[in-house]
């Protein structure tokens, strides 16, 4: 009898310079990254299936789309309703789909994806996400979406890893976080307004423990790193920390206590999100991009240790 298949699918895995890495079948996504065996990302067993979206790659949107609805070029659409205890289609339309093993190295790993046309999304794309690892960088990610159909197509992008310094608890951790706004939501999560985070409590630019602080926010106006343009933010524990980095691409961070997953999960691990647009793009328009047949995007982010 075949062995039984696991929930996560195919497994690609990468190494170097004490670093590790194990990528999935099931969604292209990060299910765990380590270095020197203490892991940089809260991941998930390669027996379990993949909860609270980690390492999953959002694509054509990242976060929620109110109602699953949305126009665009005049034509009204609705999405399947993913997330149906707010009434919302959640996290774009691939974590859950097979990815194809395009490259495998001993740090590399590249997985494809062809997204056909569909109810509330008619448009094709083409999909790779890659990973690399190295010694002085850790951990590198890039996405590249081309659309190969017909016609125009609403596009974003956002990624899902949850930031660990080792400890039992975020509470105690520094976050530094070089974002000047935050978005409000609604009752529903739906972004209603943007506020200063000095004004709403949530200035992390300068870094500062988590506390009690429950978050599930967006933060916007992002400021770069003036040697490279990136942005960064940094989880640090008491004898090691985390980094982020995202190119310029990524506009927004939705970032995440995990309040509400449970006590296995909840404040285990701090989720920070690199998104090309907030929650509700696809039906605001706030940076949400177009791409026309035959046109491509590309961009990367990763994950390094302190």
């Amino acid at each position: 009898m075949r062995p039984p298949v696991v929930p996560s699918g195919a497994q690609a895995e990468i190494k170097a310079g004490g670093y590790a890495a194990a990528t999935t079948e099931v969604g292209g996504g990060l299910r765990t990254l380590t270095l020197d065996g203490r892991p940089l990302v809260a991941g998930y067993a390669e027996t379990a299936r993949c909860g609270a979206g980690r390492g999953q790659v959002l694509v054509p949107w990242p976060n929620r789309v109110a109602d699953g609805r949305y126009t665009f070029d005049g034509h009204a659409e609705q999405l399947a309703l993913s997330q149906p205890s707010e009434g919302h289609a959640i996290h774009g339309l691939t974590r859950w789909s097979n990815w194809l093993l395009v490259e495998h190295t001993a740090d590399t790993a590249t997985w494809g994806h062809r997204l056909h046309p569909q109810p509330g999304y008619p448009h094709a794309l083409d999909l790779r996400v890659s990973y690399a690892l190295a010694a002085s960088q850790g951990l590198t990610v890039r996405l590249e979406a081309r659309n190969v159909g017909a016609s125009r197509a609403p596009f974003g992008a956002g990624f899902h890893p949850y930031l660990t310094a080792g400890s039992d608890l975020v509470d105690a951790d520094v976050l530094t976080l070089p974002a000047a706004t935050v978005l409000h939501t609604d009752g529903r999560s739906i972004p209603d307004g943007e506020a200063d985070v000095a004004a709403a409590g949530l200035d992390f630019r300068g870094g500062r423990p988590i506390g009690a602080v429950a978050l599930d926010h967006g933060f916007g106006t992002l400021v770069p790193d003036p040697a490279d343009g990136r942005i960064r933010v940094t989880l640090a524990g008491r004898d090691r920390s985390a980094t982020l980095w995202a190119d310029a691409a990524f506009r927004w961070l939705q970032v995440f206590t995990g309040d509400g997953l449970g006590p296995e999960h909840a404040r285990r691990a701090l989720a920070v999100e690199p998104m090309t647009c907030p929650a509700n793009a696809l039906a605001s328009g706030t940076d949400l991009l177009v791409l026309e047949p035959g046109e491509a995007f590309a961009a990367s982010w990763g994950i390094v240790a302190g």
